[in-house]
């Protein structure tokens, strides 16, 4: 990829501007997270340069000012709600944030149980959380919520709420996932902290939309297409207009309450330091994009991976047909079309030309390689082969691995296993590859260029398989699939 935004000028920037903010409300500041802190690979996606852990990183250079506390939704832990790029429970995911956090040196102390009504596994959660020294408190769900201030800013209110006990100037809310309630948590604590005297104040940090950059911007088109099954919208902002008579953008639902939002704080600190909601963000990517031909390519390129995304998983039963309709709208809007992915194309035509599934990849040079479904071989897994042959300027007619290393394996998997498919999968590809190089250096050297396979773009003509899409997800590879299975059998694994 191209590079198109500067991450050490963004690390630098935000930084500086999280500490004026603090500053700006007398020495402490509740930021509300959105997004995913320390793997945001959209943003890395759309604005190639931005590292995915560019969020944490940049709360590394305020950590001995900042601690997390932590906000899940008792609901969804009763629910057992899951992550759908991580597979796990968000309860889980909690507990996986904490690790990661202190294992980078930042202070966690705190989890709040949003919506608690001793739900019996967040009751069982709490419990496990207390054993291992994380302090837990309780808020609770508020009839009329967010419509009734009066009652919402009182004592039978967010007065119910347990105050979270915080020690440093910079508080960071975050979250496993939306719907959580780290704005509300957010809002009780300035309740709580204006009762005691404490100067506090409120900010969000949401990376996208980005408020600079142009409605239809690539970027924010992009944002749109990645929260379609959530309905978003980008706006002109209409209260940042009115008040200052500048054109920002924002996403409906921060339009939405901001009056709300407005009257609340009005009511908690005697006046709102706020006159729009993209006032209350502290995001300041949109100053670090370099290229913005880079940028909008890249974010074009997302728009129609989200597209493909959203087809399969409505063949796959876990998607809307709306949200697959919702990013047609606006692929078109933005006079895209499929044939706008390099690799469509080429895997197409060779599945056309073989009659079975295949796949394509494109290299970091332009180069298109493909694969093609064999008796010994997935499309991918050949599709891989011969990328780390063109890598490894390997000629195409060598064997990487011989049939005589593919068969033992194939019958260990049908005569042992119980599978139905003999093909080898990508993993299994990858691990006689490692071993044949122990002993064969063309293997050894094809092994060596697998770590270029990271920020490639590929394409496969049908449904992979989970495993399939897991390690190609590893290797960073960004994948679409056609909106379609090899076979008609209902249950697939």
């Amino acid at each position: 990829m191209k590079i198109g935004f500067d991450n050490e000028k963004y690390l630098e920037t935000q930084s500086q501007h999280i500490r004026d903010r603090i500053a700006k409300f007398g020495g402490k500041l509740y930021l509300e997270f959105g997004g995913k802190l320390f793997d945001d690979y959209h943003a890395s996606r759309v604005l190639p340069g931005f590292k995915p852990d560019s969020k944490l990183q940049m709360l590394m250079q305020l950590k001995d000012e900042a601690e997390i506390v932590i906000v899940i939704n008792a609901d969804d832990i009763e629910k057992n709600k899951v992550r759908g790029d991580l597979g796990i429970t968000y309860d889980l995911d909690v507990l996986r944030l904490i690790d990661i956090f202190r294992g980078r040196g930042l202070f966690v102390n705190s989890v709040v149980l949003t919506r608690f009504s001793d739900q019996p596994s967040a009751v069982k959660f709490e419990q496990h959380l207390t054993e291992n020294g994380v302090s837990v408190y309780h808020h609770y769900s508020i009839p009329n919520y967010p419509t009734d201030v009066d009652l919402i800013v009182s004592d039978n209110g967010y007065g119910k709420n347990e105050y979270v006990e915080t020690t440093r100037r910079l508080v960071v809310i975050t979250a496993p996932g939306p719907g959580s309630g780290k704005m509300a948590v957010c809002l009780s604590q300035l309740y709580h902290e204006h009762k005691r005297g404490v100067k506090a104040g409120y900010a969000k940090f949401e990376t996208f939309p980005i408020w600079n950059l142009p409605l239809k911007h690539p970027v924010n088109v992009a944002y749109e297409a990645a929260t379609a099954d959530l309905n978003d919208v980008n706006m002109i902002d209409p209260f940042h207009l009115d008040a200052y008579g500048k054109t920002t953008v924002n996403y409906n639902r921060d339009i939405e309450i901001f009056p709300v939002l407005n009257t609340m704080f009005e009511q908690i600190l005697g006046q709102s330091p706020y006159k729009s909601p993209t006032d209350m963000g502290v995001n300041m990517a949109g100053n670090c994009i370099i290229d913005d031909k880079a940028v909008r390519d890249a974010a074009n390129q997302e728009i129609i991976r989200r597209y493909y995304a959203a087809l399969s998983n409505h063949t796959k039963g876990v998607g809307s047909a709306d949200e697959a309709y919702k990013i047609g709208l606006l692929m078109k809007q933005s006079r895209l079309s499929t044939a706008d992915r390099a690799v469509v194309a080429p895997a197409l035509k060779r599945a056309g030309d073989t009659g079975a599934p295949a796949a394509a990849i494109e290299l970091s040079d332009g180069r298109i390689i493909t694969g093609k479904t064999s008796n010994l071989l997935g499309a991918c897994a050949a599709m891989l082969l011969n990328a780390l042959k063109a890598l490894g300027n390997i000629p195409k007619e060598v064997d990487l691995l011989e049939a005589a290393v593919i068969e033992p394996i194939q019958r260990l998997k049908v005569d042992v296993f119980g599978s139905n498919n003999p093909r080898l999968h990508t993993d299994e590809i990858l691990i006689a590859l490692s071993m044949s190089a122990v002993t064969n250096p063309i293997a050894k050297i094809a092994m060596e260029q697998v770590p270029k396979l990271r920020d490639t773009d590929a394409h496969a003509t049908v449904i992979l398989s989970e495993t399939d899409t897991r390690i190609l997800k590893k290797l960073g590879i960004r994948l679409t699939t056609e909106p379609t299975y090899e076979t008609e059998r209902l249950y697939r694994k």
